[in-house]
């Protein structure tokens, strides 16, 4: 990897920032002086010094959110609000959305740069559990159990795969599925002449939201939290 690289990837700043750090002569690699951006480092195995301080690299990074109502599940939208924004301080890792949560629904957000554990989590072939928790008006009928179980064709004739459904009271639920069309629960509940009047995620596959943030908080996962992803994605 090139040190410019490596530097902007460890948050020293952009390309054109890290740049002059190296001009400047505040960079070291294995105690020799970096004279030229191109340097190819090792960042597993070389030493980098920065200013004084020992430079710590880290290629991936997890992020759960609890993402409020309001924000796109996007780095970029030219109307809405970005989840990106939420998250600033990791610019740097290039992160983005593991799966998506509508404009209007809250919930547990997985944000990060590992493009493969991210494809295997979205995968259909995965099974992925997502369980959300639903506000609804209409009137639920018992035979719906079953329905949702067995698949819910939605109104451009798309049977959904069979999902799990438990009422909490009248007009609330626990529902989950293993997929991620677009506004799928909002229309899985429309076909049954229900109307979902609130959404929140509560898991994605092992992961739970932290009941500790806040919405619009963010915290990185912990070692067991990723080794629960990587070995879910594995199953």
């Amino acid at each position: 990897m090139r040190i410019d690289k490596y530097l902007a990837h460890c948050g020293y700043g952009s390309r054109t920032e890290v740049k002059k750090i190296i001009k400047n002569k505040l960079v070291f690699c294995n105690e020799i002086l970096v004279t030229k951006d191109d340097l190819k480092i090792n960042p597993e195995l070389d030493e980098i010094i920065v200013e004084g301080e020992r430079s710590s690299y880290q290629q991936y990074v997890y992020i759960m959110l609890n993402k409020p109502a309001g924000y796109i599940s996007s780095n970029y939208d030219p109307i809405h609000k970005v989840t990106k924004e939420l998250i600033k301080e990791f610019d740097h890792f290039q992160t983005f959305p593991v799966g998506r949560l509508d404009l209007d629904t809250e919930g547990l957000l997985l944000l990060s740069n590992d493009g493969k554990l991210a494809h295997d989590l979205l995968s259909p072939r995965k099974h992925v559990d997502k369980m959300y928790y639903v506000e609804f008006s209409g009137t639920y009928r018992e035979i719906y159990t079953s329905l949702f179980e067995s698949g819910i064709t939605l109104e451009d004739g798309y049977l959904t795969m069979p999902a799990k459904i438990e009422l909490l009271a009248d007009n609330k639920a626990n529902l989950t599925i293993q997929e991620g069309k677009y506004h799928q629960v909002k229309r899985m509940f429309e076909a049954l002449d229900m109307k979902v009047t609130y959404l929140k995620r509560m898991t994605f596959g092992p992961l739970h939201l932290d009941p500790n943030l806040k919405k619009g908080s963010y915290r990185l996962l912990s070692d067991d939290e990723v080794l629960l992803l990587k070995n879910h994605k594995e199953a």
